[in-house]
């Protein structure tokens, strides 16, 4: 028989939820390249996992933009977010994939992309380079962007979806 023991946590992962001050004097003092990626990553699936590790393959740290709670209602509808910001930064800064999480207001994270300064650019693969905000800052500024490939069958809204159509049940 395998007995299991939970473990503390090694870490605390508030540290990596950065406001923009400190996300500026953390990128002005990191020396490698930094990736970026944004998103609202409302009910995390194995999709955002494959485009977080993809990201993170691509540099030396990953900075996550994340949208605020006014950001994704406006850009989703007011049901949306389900997760609140902190609880979503929360969970994100908890991966080992993620160096930073930096909440952003703004309904595209351009100013956010302007202020770090990335050295790639990742978005899924619902993007192309021509849609993806920031491309053209990040390759004036000698970086590149990566697209990567949709995880088929993993989508925030289509699980929502499948959830409300589920009769509601108080076992668990």
């Amino acid at each position: 028989m395998v007995t299991f023991s939970p473990q503390p946590l090694p870490f605390d992962p508030t540290p990596r939820i950065l406001d923009w001050t400190a996300a500026r004097r953390w990128r002005d003092e990191f020396e490698g390249s930094v990736v970026f990626t944004n998103g609202v990553f409302d009910l995390l699936h194995s999709g955002h996992v494959d485009v977080l590790t993809a990201a993170r393959r691509e540099g030396d740290a990953l900075v996550v933009g994340l949208n605020s709670d006014d950001s994704v209602r406006r850009l989703k509808g007011p049901d949306r977010p389900v997760r609140s910001e902190s609880e979503r930064a929360y969970v994100l800064a908890a991966l080992a994939a993620v160096d930073a999480v930096v909440v952003f207001d703004q309904q595209t994270p351009l100013e956010l992309i302007r202020l770090l300064r990335p050295d790639v650019l990742v978005k899924g693969g619902d993007y192309t380079e021509a849609t993806i905000v920031g491309a053209a800052d990040v390759r004036a500024g000698g970086g590149h962007i990566v697209v990567v490939p949709i995880t088929p069958g993993h989508s925030t809204t289509s699980t929502i979806a499948r959830l409300r159509d589920q009769p509601s049940s108080s076992a668990h």
